[in-house]
Protein backbone atom coordinates (compact mmCIF):
# COMPACT_ATOMS: atom_id res chain seq x y z
CA UNK A 1 0.00 0.00 0.00
CA UNK A 2 1.52 3.24 -0.93
CA UNK A 3 1.86 6.34 1.53
CA UNK A 4 -1.44 8.12 -0.01
CA UNK A 5 -3.25 5.04 0.60
CA UNK A 6 -2.47 5.16 4.31
CA UNK A 7 -3.25 8.95 4.78
CA UNK A 8 -6.43 8.08 6.16
CA UNK A 9 -5.06 6.28 8.84
CA UNK A 10 -3.01 9.38 10.04
CA UNK A 11 -5.46 12.14 9.53
CA UNK A 12 -7.85 9.87 11.56
CA UNK A 13 -5.59 8.77 14.51
CA UNK A 14 -5.13 13.35 14.11
CA UNK A 15 -8.72 13.39 14.89
CA UNK A 16 -9.11 11.39 18.15
CA UNK A 17 -6.76 13.78 20.00
CA UNK A 18 -8.16 16.71 22.02
CA UNK A 19 -8.27 19.94 19.95
CA UNK A 20 -5.63 21.37 21.57
CA UNK A 21 -3.04 19.26 20.21
CA UNK A 22 -4.15 19.45 16.65
CA UNK A 23 -1.73 21.94 14.70
CA UNK A 24 -3.75 25.24 13.87
CA UNK A 25 -6.06 25.43 10.97
CA UNK A 26 -5.10 26.37 7.37
CA UNK A 27 -7.34 28.76 5.37
CA UNK A 28 -6.84 29.73 2.12
CA UNK A 29 -7.57 32.73 0.50
CA UNK A 30 -9.11 31.35 -2.57
CA UNK A 31 -10.37 27.60 -1.12
CA UNK A 32 -14.44 27.85 -1.11
CA UNK A 33 -15.91 25.85 0.99
CA UNK A 34 -16.67 21.82 0.03
CA UNK A 35 -20.70 20.96 0.70
CA UNK A 36 -21.21 17.90 1.59
CA UNK A 37 -25.02 16.53 2.17
CA UNK A 38 -26.45 14.85 5.51
CA UNK A 39 -30.09 13.77 4.25
CA UNK A 40 -31.89 11.80 7.79
CA UNK A 41 -34.54 12.57 9.58
CA UNK A 42 -34.31 15.05 12.18
CA UNK A 43 -38.32 15.82 12.54
CA UNK A 44 -40.95 12.98 13.26
CA UNK A 45 -41.25 9.70 14.63
CA UNK A 46 -37.07 9.00 13.96
CA UNK A 47 -35.90 12.63 14.67
CA UNK A 48 -33.69 11.29 17.45
CA UNK A 49 -31.32 9.23 14.98
CA UNK A 50 -30.76 11.80 12.52
CA UNK A 51 -30.26 14.28 15.11
CA UNK A 52 -27.39 11.64 16.85
CA UNK A 53 -25.97 11.85 13.06
CA UNK A 54 -25.57 14.89 12.29
CA UNK A 55 -23.54 15.01 15.95
CA UNK A 56 -21.17 12.77 14.32
CA UNK A 57 -20.72 14.65 11.17
CA UNK A 58 -20.26 18.11 12.85
CA UNK A 59 -18.17 16.62 15.31
CA UNK A 60 -15.39 15.30 12.03
CA UNK A 61 -15.89 18.10 10.22
CA UNK A 62 -14.58 20.21 12.99
CA UNK A 63 -11.50 18.15 13.37
CA UNK A 64 -10.83 17.89 9.42
CA UNK A 65 -11.21 21.59 9.38
CA UNK A 66 -9.26 22.32 12.29
CA UNK A 67 -6.39 19.88 11.03
CA UNK A 68 -5.93 21.93 8.10
CA UNK A 69 -9.23 21.06 5.59
CA UNK A 70 -8.26 19.57 1.81
CA UNK A 71 -5.06 19.76 1.30
CA UNK A 72 -5.24 19.14 -2.38
CA UNK A 73 -8.16 22.06 -2.46
CA UNK A 74 -5.36 24.42 -0.39
CA UNK A 75 -7.05 23.97 2.78
CA UNK A 76 -10.49 24.08 1.68
CA UNK A 77 -12.89 23.37 4.47
CA UNK A 78 -16.14 20.93 4.56
CA UNK A 79 -19.42 22.16 5.43
CA UNK A 80 -22.25 20.00 6.41
CA UNK A 81 -25.56 20.74 4.73
CA UNK A 82 -28.11 19.00 7.08
CA UNK A 83 -32.16 18.43 4.92
CA UNK A 84 -34.86 16.57 6.89
CA UNK A 85 -35.96 13.12 5.55
CA UNK A 86 -38.74 13.44 7.33
CA UNK A 87 -40.36 10.15 8.59
CA UNK A 88 -41.85 8.42 5.53
CA UNK A 89 -40.84 7.05 2.63
CA UNK A 90 -42.76 9.95 0.62
CA UNK A 91 -40.60 12.33 2.69
CA UNK A 92 -37.14 11.28 2.22
CA UNK A 93 -37.83 11.02 -1.63
CA UNK A 94 -39.31 14.31 -1.40
CA UNK A 95 -36.23 15.93 0.60
CA UNK A 96 -33.70 14.16 -1.90
CA UNK A 97 -35.47 16.27 -4.44
CA UNK A 98 -35.31 19.38 -2.57
CA UNK A 99 -31.41 18.43 -1.64
CA UNK A 100 -30.49 17.46 -5.64
CA UNK A 101 -32.53 21.27 -6.83
CA UNK A 102 -31.58 23.21 -4.14
CA UNK A 103 -27.53 22.81 -3.25
CA UNK A 104 -26.63 21.58 -7.14
CA UNK A 105 -22.60 22.41 -5.35
CA UNK A 106 -23.01 19.32 -3.18
CA UNK A 107 -20.07 16.46 -3.95
CA UNK A 108 -21.62 14.20 -1.59
CA UNK A 109 -23.94 12.81 0.72
CA UNK A 110 -24.49 10.59 3.89
CA UNK A 111 -27.86 9.27 5.41
CA UNK A 112 -30.44 8.63 5.36
CA UNK A 113 -31.05 6.36 8.74
CA UNK A 114 -33.46 3.63 7.54
CA UNK A 115 -33.22 1.43 4.42
CA UNK A 116 -36.58 1.98 3.12
CA UNK A 117 -35.34 5.62 3.02
CA UNK A 118 -32.19 5.33 1.36
CA UNK A 119 -33.91 3.46 -1.33
CA UNK A 120 -36.31 5.91 -1.98
CA UNK A 121 -33.55 8.62 -1.04
CA UNK A 122 -31.21 6.61 -3.81
CA UNK A 123 -33.00 6.30 -6.58
CA UNK A 124 -33.47 10.64 -6.76
CA UNK A 125 -29.33 10.81 -5.90
CA UNK A 126 -28.32 8.12 -8.68
CA UNK A 127 -29.96 10.25 -10.95
CA UNK A 128 -28.46 13.32 -10.03
CA UNK A 129 -25.21 11.40 -9.93
CA UNK A 130 -24.35 12.48 -6.33
CA UNK A 131 -22.35 10.00 -4.59
CA UNK A 132 -23.66 8.90 -1.74
CA UNK A 133 -22.48 6.61 1.68
CA UNK A 134 -24.77 5.64 3.99
CA UNK A 135 -25.02 3.03 6.88
CA UNK A 136 -28.07 1.53 6.06
CA UNK A 137 -28.32 -2.29 6.30
CA UNK A 138 -30.73 -3.39 3.26
CA UNK A 139 -29.52 -5.92 0.90
CA UNK A 140 -31.25 -4.11 -2.14
CA UNK A 141 -29.37 -0.98 -1.67
CA UNK A 142 -26.36 -2.68 -3.49
CA UNK A 143 -28.45 -4.77 -5.37
CA UNK A 144 -30.25 -2.26 -8.38
CA UNK A 145 -26.67 -1.66 -9.90
CA UNK A 146 -26.59 1.78 -9.21
CA UNK A 147 -23.12 3.60 -9.72
CA UNK A 148 -23.24 6.28 -7.08
CA UNK A 149 -24.10 4.40 -3.58
CA UNK A 150 -21.70 3.52 -0.85
CA UNK A 151 -22.71 1.05 2.22
CA UNK A 152 -20.52 1.02 4.65
CA UNK A 153 -21.75 -1.87 6.60
CA UNK A 154 -22.13 -5.68 5.87
CA UNK A 155 -25.77 -5.73 4.47
CA UNK A 156 -27.93 -7.21 6.75
CA UNK A 157 -27.64 -11.00 5.54
CA UNK A 158 -24.32 -10.89 5.86
CA UNK A 159 -24.68 -9.26 9.67
CA UNK A 160 -27.10 -12.05 10.71
CA UNK A 161 -24.58 -14.53 8.98
CA UNK A 162 -21.57 -13.18 11.47
CA UNK A 163 -24.14 -12.97 14.29
CA UNK A 164 -26.00 -15.75 14.49
CA UNK A 165 -22.85 -18.29 15.12
CA UNK A 166 -21.38 -15.85 17.12
CA UNK A 167 -23.98 -15.82 20.18
CA UNK A 168 -24.27 -19.53 19.80
CA UNK A 169 -20.54 -20.03 20.54
CA UNK A 170 -21.29 -17.56 23.46
CA UNK A 171 -24.21 -19.33 25.02
CA UNK A 172 -22.56 -22.78 24.78
CA UNK A 173 -19.32 -21.44 26.45
CA UNK A 174 -21.66 -19.90 29.05
CA UNK A 175 -23.87 -22.66 29.90
CA UNK A 176 -22.62 -25.73 28.23
CA UNK A 177 -25.72 -26.04 25.89
CA UNK A 178 -25.89 -24.76 22.47
CA UNK A 179 -29.15 -23.46 21.68
CA UNK A 180 -31.40 -25.02 19.26
CA UNK A 181 -34.71 -23.55 19.01
CA UNK A 182 -35.37 -19.71 18.46
CA UNK A 183 -37.80 -17.30 17.82
CA UNK A 184 -38.09 -14.09 15.61
CA UNK A 185 -40.04 -10.62 16.29
CA UNK A 186 -39.69 -8.37 13.29
CA UNK A 187 -40.90 -5.47 12.45
CA UNK A 188 -41.26 -5.05 8.61
CA UNK A 189 -39.08 -2.59 7.70
CA UNK A 190 -36.65 -3.38 5.13
CA UNK A 191 -33.25 -3.78 6.87
CA UNK A 192 -35.40 -6.08 9.67
CA UNK A 193 -36.94 -8.09 6.43
CA UNK A 194 -33.64 -8.57 4.76
CA UNK A 195 -32.02 -10.05 8.37
CA UNK A 196 -34.91 -12.53 8.30
CA UNK A 197 -35.05 -13.16 5.29
CA UNK A 198 -31.02 -14.70 4.98
CA UNK A 199 -32.67 -16.40 8.23
CA UNK A 200 -34.81 -18.38 6.67
CA UNK A 201 -32.71 -18.95 3.58
CA UNK A 202 -30.66 -21.17 5.28
CA UNK A 203 -28.63 -19.65 8.23
CA UNK A 204 -30.68 -20.89 10.62
CA UNK A 205 -30.77 -24.39 9.30
CA UNK A 206 -26.85 -23.86 9.19
CA UNK A 207 -26.90 -23.03 12.68
CA UNK A 208 -29.15 -26.47 13.70
CA UNK A 209 -31.89 -23.46 14.79
CA UNK A 210 -35.36 -24.98 14.32
CA UNK A 211 -37.49 -21.68 13.95
CA UNK A 212 -40.87 -22.35 16.39
CA UNK A 213 -41.73 -18.60 16.68
CA UNK A 214 -42.15 -15.90 13.49
CA UNK A 215 -44.25 -12.57 14.46
CA UNK A 216 -44.10 -9.28 11.80
CA UNK A 217 -45.64 -6.45 13.12
CA UNK A 218 -46.27 -2.96 11.76
CA UNK A 219 -44.42 -0.07 14.02
CA UNK A 220 -44.95 1.56 16.20
CA UNK A 221 -46.92 -1.30 17.95
CA UNK A 222 -50.06 -0.78 20.24
CA UNK A 223 -50.05 -3.92 21.83
CA UNK A 224 -47.39 -6.86 21.89
CA UNK A 225 -49.35 -8.96 24.39
CA UNK A 226 -50.20 -11.59 21.37
CA UNK A 227 -46.32 -11.85 20.51
CA UNK A 228 -45.14 -12.76 23.54
CA UNK A 229 -48.10 -15.06 23.97
CA UNK A 230 -46.20 -16.88 21.23
CA UNK A 231 -43.07 -17.14 23.10
CA UNK A 232 -44.90 -17.99 26.23
CA UNK A 233 -46.27 -21.01 24.76
CA UNK A 234 -43.30 -22.33 22.68
CA UNK A 235 -40.79 -21.47 24.94
CA UNK A 236 -37.71 -20.74 22.29
CA UNK A 237 -33.86 -21.31 23.42
CA UNK A 238 -33.51 -17.65 22.55
CA UNK A 239 -35.30 -15.02 20.65
CA UNK A 240 -34.01 -12.54 17.89
CA UNK A 241 -35.79 -9.45 17.96
CA UNK A 242 -35.56 -6.95 14.75
CA UNK A 243 -37.09 -3.26 15.93
CA UNK A 244 -36.49 0.03 14.58
CA UNK A 245 -38.65 2.14 16.95
CA UNK A 246 -37.59 2.92 20.74
CA UNK A 247 -41.45 2.28 21.85
CA UNK A 248 -41.73 -1.27 20.38
CA UNK A 249 -38.36 -1.96 22.07
CA UNK A 250 -40.00 -0.96 25.56
CA UNK A 251 -43.60 -2.75 24.63
CA UNK A 252 -41.95 -6.02 24.13
CA UNK A 253 -39.25 -6.12 26.94
CA UNK A 254 -42.24 -5.44 28.98
CA UNK A 255 -44.39 -7.43 28.53
CA UNK A 256 -41.84 -10.44 28.14
CA UNK A 257 -41.25 -9.15 31.72
CA UNK A 258 -44.85 -8.71 32.51
CA UNK A 259 -45.12 -12.77 31.26
CA UNK A 260 -42.28 -13.80 33.35
CA UNK A 261 -40.09 -14.37 30.32
CA UNK A 262 -36.09 -14.67 30.98
CA UNK A 263 -35.51 -15.84 27.56
CA UNK A 264 -32.38 -14.26 25.73
CA UNK A 265 -33.12 -11.76 23.71
CA UNK A 266 -30.52 -10.60 20.68
CA UNK A 267 -31.39 -7.99 18.89
CA UNK A 268 -30.67 -6.44 15.61
CA UNK A 269 -30.29 -2.44 15.01
CA UNK A 270 -29.48 0.17 16.96
CA UNK A 271 -33.29 1.10 18.33
CA UNK A 272 -32.39 -1.31 21.74
CA UNK A 273 -29.24 0.48 21.95
CA UNK A 274 -30.26 4.41 22.14
CA UNK A 275 -29.99 6.73 25.21
CA UNK A 276 -33.80 7.27 25.42
CA UNK A 277 -34.54 3.93 25.69
CA UNK A 278 -33.88 4.27 29.60
CA UNK A 279 -36.13 7.42 29.27
CA UNK A 280 -38.53 4.23 29.60
CA UNK A 281 -37.13 0.99 30.06
CA UNK A 282 -35.54 0.11 33.27
CA UNK A 283 -31.57 -0.98 33.04
CA UNK A 284 -32.80 -4.00 34.58
CA UNK A 285 -35.16 -4.87 31.93
CA UNK A 286 -32.27 -3.81 29.21
CA UNK A 287 -29.51 -5.96 31.18
CA UNK A 288 -27.86 -8.55 29.15
CA UNK A 289 -29.60 -7.40 25.65
CA UNK A 290 -27.76 -8.00 23.15
CA UNK A 291 -27.82 -6.59 19.47
CA UNK A 292 -26.03 -7.30 16.36
CA UNK A 293 -25.20 -3.72 15.02
CA UNK A 294 -23.52 -2.51 11.92
CA UNK A 295 -21.11 0.11 13.74
CA UNK A 296 -20.68 1.18 17.49
CA UNK A 297 -18.07 2.96 19.10
CA UNK A 298 -15.11 -0.01 19.89
CA UNK A 299 -11.86 0.36 21.84
CA UNK A 300 -9.47 3.17 20.34
CA UNK A 301 -12.81 5.74 20.68
CA UNK A 302 -12.47 6.43 23.98
CA UNK A 303 -11.56 10.04 23.55
CA UNK A 304 -14.09 10.49 20.87
CA UNK A 305 -16.50 9.40 23.07
CA UNK A 306 -15.75 11.99 25.86
CA UNK A 307 -16.17 14.55 23.20
CA UNK A 308 -19.38 13.47 22.45
CA UNK A 309 -20.45 13.55 26.14
CA UNK A 310 -18.83 16.78 26.74
CA UNK A 311 -20.34 18.55 23.79
CA UNK A 312 -23.47 17.37 22.90
CA UNK A 313 -24.67 15.90 26.48
CA UNK A 314 -24.86 12.22 24.85
CA UNK A 315 -23.96 9.08 27.21
CA UNK A 316 -22.33 7.13 24.52
CA UNK A 317 -21.10 7.36 21.02
CA UNK A 318 -23.59 4.87 18.70
CA UNK A 319 -23.45 3.94 15.41
CA UNK A 320 -25.20 6.61 13.88
CA UNK A 321 -22.66 9.14 15.26
CA UNK A 322 -19.39 6.80 14.90
CA UNK A 323 -20.41 6.26 11.16
CA UNK A 324 -21.58 9.43 9.83
CA UNK A 325 -18.07 10.93 11.85
CA UNK A 326 -16.17 8.45 9.81
CA UNK A 327 -18.02 9.04 6.41
CA UNK A 328 -16.72 12.78 7.17
CA UNK A 329 -13.29 11.57 6.66
CA UNK A 330 -13.65 8.84 3.63
CA UNK A 331 -15.16 12.08 1.92
CA UNK A 332 -11.99 13.76 3.08
CA UNK A 333 -9.68 11.04 1.22
CA UNK A 334 -12.39 10.93 -2.07
CA UNK A 335 -11.36 14.34 -1.93
CA UNK A 336 -7.64 14.70 -1.57
CA UNK A 337 -7.60 11.59 -4.15
CA UNK A 338 -9.98 13.43 -6.55
CA UNK A 339 -8.09 17.03 -6.30
CA UNK A 340 -11.35 18.67 -7.26
CA UNK A 341 -14.47 19.50 -5.86
CA UNK A 342 -16.51 17.68 -8.57
CA UNK A 343 -18.83 14.80 -7.51
CA UNK A 344 -18.06 13.36 -10.28
CA UNK A 345 -14.33 13.41 -9.76
CA UNK A 346 -15.35 12.52 -5.74
CA UNK A 347 -17.51 9.53 -6.86
CA UNK A 348 -14.66 7.92 -9.19
CA UNK A 349 -12.58 8.14 -5.77
CA UNK A 350 -14.59 6.17 -3.80
CA UNK A 351 -14.76 3.28 -6.77
CA UNK A 352 -10.93 3.54 -6.68
CA UNK A 353 -10.27 4.23 -2.66
CA UNK A 354 -7.85 2.10 -1.11
CA UNK A 355 -7.13 3.29 1.72
CA UNK A 356 -6.30 0.13 4.06
CA UNK A 357 -8.67 -0.85 7.45
CA UNK A 358 -10.54 2.16 8.93
CA UNK A 359 -10.59 3.17 12.72
CA UNK A 360 -13.96 3.89 12.57
CA UNK A 361 -15.80 0.76 10.69
CA UNK A 362 -15.55 -2.62 12.17
CA UNK A 363 -13.88 -5.03 9.89
CA UNK A 364 -12.63 -4.93 6.25
CA UNK A 365 -10.83 -1.91 4.05
CA UNK A 366 -11.79 1.48 3.04
CA UNK A 367 -12.25 0.02 -0.40
CA UNK A 368 -15.39 -0.16 -2.15
CA UNK A 369 -16.90 -3.46 -4.83
CA UNK A 370 -18.24 -2.38 -8.35
CA UNK A 371 -21.88 -2.82 -6.54
CA UNK A 372 -20.63 -0.17 -4.09
CA UNK A 373 -20.07 -2.20 -0.87
CA UNK A 374 -17.50 -2.08 1.32
CA UNK A 375 -15.24 -5.03 1.03
CA UNK A 376 -14.83 -7.17 4.25
CA UNK A 377 -17.12 -5.43 6.04
CA UNK A 378 -18.09 -6.80 9.76
CA UNK A 379 -20.08 -5.88 12.61
CA UNK A 380 -20.60 -5.17 15.94
CA UNK A 381 -22.08 -6.72 18.87
CA UNK A 382 -23.23 -4.67 21.89
CA UNK A 383 -24.35 -5.69 24.97
CA UNK A 384 -26.49 -3.79 28.08
CA UNK A 385 -24.19 -4.21 31.02
CA UNK A 386 -24.84 -2.08 34.05
CA UNK A 387 -27.12 0.32 32.68
CA UNK A 388 -24.52 0.87 29.22
CA UNK A 389 -24.71 -0.61 25.92
CA UNK A 390 -20.91 -1.53 25.24
CA UNK A 391 -19.08 -3.43 22.60
CA UNK A 392 -18.62 -6.73 23.20
CA UNK A 393 -17.77 -7.97 19.55
CA UNK A 394 -15.06 -8.43 17.99
CA UNK A 395 -12.95 -9.42 20.77
CA UNK A 396 -10.03 -7.17 19.35
CA UNK A 397 -12.05 -4.08 19.53
CA UNK A 398 -14.45 -4.90 22.14
CA UNK A 399 -15.09 -2.47 25.63
CA UNK A 400 -16.21 -5.18 27.75
CA UNK A 401 -16.44 -9.12 27.36
CA UNK A 402 -20.07 -10.55 26.71
CA UNK A 403 -22.16 -12.30 29.23
CA UNK A 404 -24.55 -15.05 28.21
CA UNK A 405 -28.08 -13.58 29.80
CA UNK A 406 -28.70 -15.84 33.21
CA UNK A 407 -31.99 -16.67 34.63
Amino acid sequence: MNSLTRRIFTLGAISALPLTMLAPPVHAQDADAVKIGLIAPVSGLYARFGQVMRMGAELAIEDINAAGGIEALGGAELELVVIDSGDTTEKAKAAAERMVAEYPDLVGATGAYLSSFTLAVTEVTERANLPVLTLSYSDLITERGFDYIFQTSAPAGDQAGIAIPTVLDLAEATTGTRPTTVGIITDNTAASLSSVDAMKDGLLEDNNLELVVDEVFTPPLADATSLIQQLRARRPDLVFFLPTVISDSKLILEKMNEFNLDIPVISFGIAIAEPDVLDTISPDLLEGVMSAVGNYAFAGHEELIKRVQEKYGEPWMNQNAISTYGDMWIFKQALEDAGEANREAVAQALRDMDAGPSPYFPGGVLAFDEAGKREGAGLTVIQWQDGVPRTVFPEEIALSPAIWPTE
